[in-house]
């Protein structure tokens, strides 16, 4: 299947995505225009990329345990990397090839900023902010991650699996793609959009939908043979991670924010203050 070929896919899951996601938050409560794409957000994107990079300095107990739970299944997937690229390869066929090239493209950067930019479009023509909260906080997530990972990639310089070299061949410091396979690019950019999207919306049936699509994406870079297992794991984790704290960043904003209101009449003048703590 050639890209054209799967075009006609691509924008059928891009257009179902966005219109099930703007359903669920067009009915969400409306706020002020603040989420504009402008010098005022990228200001916060580049606050928000500092703070996710300095992140593990405030780690508690919990969190600590949760990245030791992390490295550990991450090395146990390394241990079984060739047993498992074994397993896809010999399973493999024509039909899921086909489809696992529509699927792994949604962990594609391109195609995911459509969707994200669909968002936005639809959060200008309906006049709703939480469209566009959505739209950006995914953008933020998907290219924080992607800075991430695009790094993690050249320092690490592992090879992917197509290359028919051993899962433990490094080459650190590597511009070359074949040797770009730790992490995993697209699962981590699917499962930071998904991730965002979720908890935006905080709906079971949409949470359900875009976690699936993640998690399809992961697994179609190991049947590829585009990626070992350990890679689409990791990419997957620093993804939902990013998506995560990217939202929880914004809505510790939203709990300090200060709201003004003024009021002017000829029976009544008055200036109301409202503060979330």
């Amino acid at each position: 299947m050639n890209s054209y070929q799967r075009f006609p896919a691509i924008l059928f899951l891009v257009s179902s995505l966005c219109i099930f996601t703007s359903q669920t938050l067009l009915c969400a409560e409306e706020d002020s225009e603040k989420n504009k794409l402008n010098t005022k957000y990228m200001i916060r994107f580049t606050n928000d990329f500092g703070h996710v990079l300095v992140s593990p300095k405030s780690w508690d107990k919990k969190d600590i345990s949760r990245f030791v739970f992390v490295c550990g299944t991450g090395i146990m997937l390394y241990a079984i990397d060739d047993g498992i690229q074994k397993v896809f390869l010999d399973n493999s066929s024509n039909t899921p090839d086909a489809a696992a090239k529509a699927l792994t493209s949604f962990g594609n950067g391109a195609v995911l900023t459509g969707v994200i930019a669909a968002l936005y479009a639809g959060g200008e023509i309906s006049n709703n902010d939480n469209l566009r909260e959505t739209a950006l906080l995914s953008l933020e997530s998907l290219l924080t991650s992607g800075i991430i990972v695009k790094g993690m990639k050249i320092i690490v310089g592992r090879a992917r699996s197509g290359t028919g070299e051993p899962k433990n061949t490094f080459h650190p410091f590597s511009l070359k793609s074949s040797y770009n396979s730790f992490p995993s690019g697209h699962s981590s950019s699917a499962w930071a959009v998904a991730s965002t999207i979720a908890t935006q919306t905080e709906d079971a049936n949409i949470d359900l939908l875009v976690y699936s699509l993640a998690s399809l994406v992961a697994l179609s870079r190991v049947y590829m043979n585009k990626h070992w297992t350990s890679d689409v794991f990791i990419g997957s984790v620093i993804g939902y991670v990013v998506g995560k704290k990217i939202c929880a960043l914004n809505r510790n904003r939203n709990s300090a924010r200060v709201h003004l209101s003024f009021q002017c009449s000829p029976y009544r003048q008055a200036v109301t203050i409202h503060i979330n703590f």
